[in-house]
């Protein structure tokens, strides 16, 4: 529709893996570097995580056309399958013969392995690639990491290419999966586009789609759509795609930032798009108030929103805090009354002084400083904070892809990584949460932001401190004493797990896996029954374990 408006051939930003619209980035350059690099390194596992939309398939594409031509390759990219689905797949693209009526995990394994010998002998290598690869349970990554066994005394018969979104990399992570991410001989995880690369990333597609003239957006839309999208492939062509079609509409031929942003309102959501200062004279009338109306509306679904999803945690916060509130404010009231005049005795402590992001002068140190005092963690300068955290039996936690609402469900204090136009991502040191500010710690003193402001500059990046459970950190194939303390922390907790004799033994991993997804639901976490970082924090919240907790910003 709008293709010849702006003088293109075609459409330049379908979400279609087009191999003449590839671009890669740096980062992209060196995922294919990794995989490449796997190849040769004598059998075992490579993993490629990224975001959605980050361009994994693109990479894959890239990889399969430079696998040498001695390579056999197996691909598979519906990973929900049972194991034996799983080894009838891998034969079937590999093209082995299988037994008639094959039902056994056996049946397939033994014409495997011979196919993998047969093919060393012929010089020839094996590689399966498995995208999506965060969807694979935890019966079929044991399966696939026995296959990995199949080996003569020089290499490895089968080499593994997983590629997935970031929660695979935490389930590698688990204690029962620890032989396999000992075999990951190379890993990659693909990070979203810079401002640089986005503004390039448009300029390459809109040229490879005939562009003869002027780019349709200028520099400040460039950075706009890079700050909505967060630099991911997909959300880029998916803003731009609508922003050249509003531009058609409007029959203007430079996309404007206002153009932008209604785009992003129509493509993602209105917290994709944080409403900025509008200078409008009165006369626009009836279309301001229009526009007031949505972004108001779109900031009132959001609360009710944020509201539902951390509901029932506020609630339980409440009714555990009312009746110590309640004692603590009569015990205050009864000294400030001795000691001051009844006209100040009641008098409220102000609430932080408000902050500007744009006025914010970052300090990494002192963010750490700000956290590690709330965890009681003496921090020596220069000291690494994770490695002096793992010293009093803590761990680092970091996650690329949160949100308020998760932060608001583990209930801790966290250093958020804030990005601003111009500047250099920074760390900030988030102690209070409420529905309409947030409190960090700015030289030492607390200081409240909104939140449509804090959401413009943060794209999910935080770190925070857990108390690992006994057995945790060591990840050993004896998981005895982490078993043992899981079970015990889940029976103390209601609905988690039935009522045993103290003298019964723990159960095992089945059964403490469904006590695990019972938790899991009552927490309102996805109840898949993995024992990551995130279960574990609530476990140790809700079986009473001293950690610090968010205050309630005002």
């Amino acid at each position: 529709m709008y293709v010849p408006f702006f003088g293109l051939k075609q459409a330049p930003f379908s979400i279609a893996p087009d191999p003449h619209y590839l671009f890669m980035s740096e980062r992209h350059r060196e995922a294919l570097a990794h995989l490449l690099y796997g190849l040769d390194g004598g059998g075992g596992f490579v993993l490629l995580t990224g975001e959605i939309g980050a361009g994994k398939t693109t990479v894959c594409r890239c990889f399969l056309e430079q696998i040498p031509a001695n390579c056999n390759v197996a691909y598979i990219f519906n990973p929900k399958l049972t194991v034996p689905e799983l080894l009838q797949a891998i034969c079937d693209e590999f093209h082995v013969v299988v037994p008639a009526g094959a039902r056994t995990v056996k049946d397939y394994v033994d014409p495997l392995n011979a196919f993998l010998l047969a093919q060393h002998a012929a010089g020839r290598n094996n590689v399966l690639i498995i995208d999506e690869a965060q969807n694979l349970s935890a019966d079929v990554l044991e399966q696939l990491r026995l296959l990995t066994n199949l080996e003569t005394s020089e290499r490895k018969l089968l080499q593994v290419v997983l590629i997935g979104q970031p929660e695979l990399r935490g389930m590698l992570a688990r204690p029962e999966l620890e032989q396999l991410a000992q075999r990951v001989i190379a890993r990659f995880h693909l990070g979203a586009l810079s401002e640089a690369e986005t503004a390039q990333y448009i300029r390459h597609r809109l040229n490879v789609a005939g562009l003869t003239g002027a780019l349709p957006f200028d520099r400040k839309g460039l950075r706009l759509i890079h700050q909505l999208t967060r630099g991911v492939p997909r959300r880029i062509n998916l803003l731009c795609d609508r922003a050249l079609l509003g531009g058609y509409a409007s029959g203007q031929a430079q996309v404007t930032r206002t153009i932008v942003r209604q785009a992003a309102r129509e493509m993602f959501d209105e917290q994709a798009a944080p409403p900025v200062p509008r200078r409008r004279p009165v006369a626009a009338g009836i279309g301001v108030a229009l526009l007031a109306a949505a972004i108001v509306g779109g900031w009132l679904a959001w609360r009710a929103q944020q509201a539902t999803m951390d509901g029932r945690l506020q609630k339980a916060r409440a009714e555990g805090m009312a009746a110590a509130a309640s004692a603590a404010s009569a015990a205050a009231a009864a000294a400030s009354a001795a000691s001051q005049p009844a006209s100040a005795a009641s008098r409220a402590e102000p609430a932080p002084e408000l902050l500007t992001l744009a006025d914010w002068k970052p300090q990494d140190a002192d963010a750490w400083a700000a956290l590690a005092q709330r965890w009681g963690l003496p921090l020596p300068d220069k000291a690494d904070p994770c490695t002096v955290a793992a010293q009093r039996g803590l761990q680092c936690y970091r996650s690329g892809s949160g949100s308020l609402s998760l932060i608001r469900l583990i209930d801790r204090p966290v250093l958020l990584t804030l990005q601003r136009p111009g500047h250099p991502a920074a760390l900030a040191a988030l102690v209070a949460l409420g529905a309409q500010h947030a409190t960090l710690v700015v030289d030492g003193t607390p200081r409240r932001v909104t939140l449509p402001e804090l959401a413009g500059a943060w794209r999910g990046e935080f770190t925070t401190f857990w108390r690992v459970p006994p057995g945790y950190a060591e990840r050993a194939e004896n998981i005895v004493p982490l078993r043992n303390w899981l079970a015990t922390q889940l029976a103390s907790v209601p609905g988690s797990a039935p009522s045993a004799p103290a003298s019964a033994p723990a159960p095992g991993w089945p059964e403490l896996s469904r006590q695990v997804q019972a938790f899991q639901a009552s927490q309102g976490l996805q109840p898949d029954g993995r024992v990551g970082p995130i279960t574990l924090m609530q476990v140790n919240r809700a079986a009473g374990i001293a950690e610090p907790r968010l205050d309630v910003a005002r």
